[in-house]
């Protein structure tokens, strides 16, 4: 008989990974032509975090191969949507900016998606989400320090 706990997170991360792909379609129908998921997640990482991203950190990050971040940021380069600049601490690496024109295209992506939220606001009470998103965030904390970390240790401290 599986463990409990275990068909408890695996029925979870299901879940999630179902929304995730629901999600992806919807958002990657809102992004001009020749975008997807990937270069608007690039965006949203530097809205969130902040401008000068070390692209191999960024891959870190994504959990992607340096070369597919690259190639990401070629694409957001050639739109004019990032900037990439040498590293002042090094001078060898490059970082990672948003131009106004990036910073744009979020917003004005998460806009379109506004009738999208809306549709699913009629069926799904906004405050019924609410409440969950703490858990969600303390899920994605520790799986982002599980990532960088040996796993059994980073997990453990945060269990019981």
């Amino acid at each position: 008989m599986p463990d409990p706990d275990a068909r408890v997170f695996f029925e979870f991360f299901n879940e999630i990974g179902i929304i995730e792909q629901l999600s992806r379609t919807l958002l990657e129908a809102r992004l001009p032509e020749g975008l997807i998921a990937p270069h608007f997640t690039v965006l949203n990482h530097l809205v969130r975090l902040g401008d000068g991203r070390a692209p191999i950190d960024m891959a870190r990050a994504f959990q992607v191969p340096k070369t597919s971040l690259t190639h990401t940021l070629k694409t957001l380069q050639t739109r004019g949507l990032v900037t990439l600049a040498p590293n002042p601490g090094d001078g060898r690496s490059k970082l990672v900016w948003l131009t106004d024109a990036g910073r744009r295209l979020h917003g004005q992506t998460i806009t379109a998606l506004g009738p999208d939220f809306a549709a699913l606001a009629e069926k799904i009470d906004p405050a019924d989400i609410a409440p969950i998103l703490p858990v969600l965030k303390a899920v994605r904390v520790t799986l982002d320090k599980a990532r960088d970390a040996p796993q059994a240790a980073v997990l453990q401290s945060h269990k019981g």
